[in-house]
């Protein structure tokens, strides 16, 4: 009995908690493209290793790293809640997929970033849901890039 008491309240708590939302952010892609995107004056060659090693550096898997398209692809270690698995009979997994694109044009080197997280849900009953997040926090590009930046000096000289 207390233990459907508390599942109870539990999915009362959830449905309010469940109707706040954050106000979406308003960037014109512009803006989003300056926070993702950096030049450098070393060549590909330089820079898409230093790309890869900062991703794994920050605890990204590579999935896929294509040097000819300049393509990188990785993703975070997943985390579960145990609780809600326990609770409420579902699993809540969530995990950050990265991308990073590197091209040369003219004496430059650009890389674009781009960091999504990733929530997926399922239920004992077979339903499943995700919702992908684009993580839009200029600091948190501003020290990838950082440490770029640190990985192209080290691999230059």
């Amino acid at each position: 009995m207390l233990r459907v008491l508390l599942l109870q309240l539990v999915f009362v708590l959830l449905l309010v908690s469940g109707c706040v939302e954050s106000p979406p952010v308003t960037m014109t892609p512009l803006e989003i493209q300056s926070v993702q995107t950096r030049e450098y004056e070393e060549s590909k060659e330089v820079v898409f290793p230093s790309v890869v090693s900062v991703f794994q550096d920050l605890g990204y898997s590579i999935t896929s790293a294509d040097k000819y398209t300049g393509l990188i692809a990785a993703e975070s270690a997943a985390r579960s809640d145990a609780a809600t698995q326990f609770w409420l009979g579902m699993t809540d997994v969530s995990q950050t997929k990265a991308t990073g694109f590197v091209e040369t044009i003219g004496n430059f080197t650009r890389i674009r970033l781009n960091f999504v997280e990733v929530r997926q849900t399922s239920s004992g009953y077979g339903q499943q849901d995700r919702q992908d997040t684009p993580i839009l926090d200029a600091e948190i590009y501003q020290s990838a890039f950082e440490k770029i930046e640190t990985a192209i000096f080290i691999r230059s000289n």
